[in-house]
């Protein structure tokens, strides 16, 4: 396959980016120089370890300048990727915002993760989960001067009603693989579409407090939380117990107990929990400084069964 004419410089840090350079890589569009966040010290050791697209960029396009810029305010930095005289700037969860400057070197493409305009923002996979929406997707859009106000280019779409998070992070990122090269092949004959403004949503970043639950909800909502939070930062109760692997009863839809927090039933899989409103079943969970253990090992320890309530 010849090579396409495009000159991509590529913005990106996390694994669903890494999918999206892979695509254009496949598709035998020209890399310019890829950009990633700095190196981050990660797990109790803080050892220092590059984002996945660096990771990819070294192990597949070794010909790829990489550039790891502490900030694109930097006048240089604008600069620099001027010199690359690139057709199109294509960016998925770098992690920075783009100055104008960059923003006039050449039509930045962005990969947002939601059906735009809603779930403009940081978690646009995780809100759309916790939102209960049945569909999700991928906006092509151009990139302008507001946090993703862009208009938009093209989009895919996929079911998400019973994803958890991290199958909708590695699904979204190979549908946006395909997306960005249908983009930029037809990208002449595309009409942008200017975002509606009242329809737009916002979503802020995940922080550890959001995963604090209770039975006081519904199972549907503590069922959307554990799909939009595990693995990070994971559902737990006040007392800091974390659940690990729960399921939804959908045989006690709409039904309303006298106690939220009860253990209904008890198997060798897990025990049944009141909620709210319905059930959950709880399979695997872990205590505050200890390891993960089978939620009939839990009880057991706990000196707990039908009647109790978890707290």
């Amino acid at each position: 396959m010849s090579k396409n004419k495009s000159n991509i410089v590529f913005m990106g840090t996390p694994e669903y980016a890494a999918k999206i350079l892979r695509a254009l890589a496949e598709a035998k569009f020209e890399i310019a120089a890829v950009f990633t966040q700095p190196d981050k010290p990660v797990g109790r050791k803080q050892i220092l370890t590059p984002s996945e697209v660096k990771t990819y960029a070294q192990q597949h396009l070794p010909a790829v300048p990489i550039f790891q810029p502490a900030t694109l305010k930097d006048e240089a930095v604008a600069a620099q990727i001027k010199e690359l005289k690139p057709d199109f700037i294509v960016v998925a969860a770098y992690g920075k915002i783009l100055p104008q400057a960059v923003l006039d070197i050449a039509p930045c493409i962005n990969l947002h993760a939601s059906i735009l305009p809603k779930y403009r923002g940081a978690s646009p996979i995780q809100s759309a989960i916790l939102a209960g929406e049945k569909q999700t997707g991928v906006t092509a859009m151009l990139m302008d001067a507001g946090l993703d106000t862009g208009d938009m280019l093209d989009f895919a779409y996929t079911p998400c009603e019973d994803k958890t998070a991290a199958q909708l992070f590695d699904e979204l990122g190979d549908l946006a693989g395909e997306l960005i090269v249908r983009v930029l092949r037809n990208f002449t004959n595309l009409t942008p579409l200017k975002q509606e403004g009242a329809q737009a949503t916002h979503c802020k970043k995940i922080s550890k407090a959001d995963g604090l639950f209770g039975f006081e909800e519904s199972a549907r909502q503590i069922y959307n939380k554990f799909r939009a939070l595990t693995p990070w930062p994971g559902i737990y109760l006040a007392s800091g117990l974390k659940i690990l692997e729960l399921e939804l009863l959908h045989e006690s839809r709409g039904y309303k107990f006298e106690r939220a927090g009860e253990i209904l039933h008890v198997d060798k899989l897990g025990f049944c929990v009141s909620c709210g409103e319905s059930a959950v079943k709880i399979i695997k969970v872990q205590e505050p400084g200890k390891k993960p253990v089978d939620a009939s090992a839990y009880l057991n320890g706990k000196r707990l069964g039908v009647g109790d309530i978890v707290s």
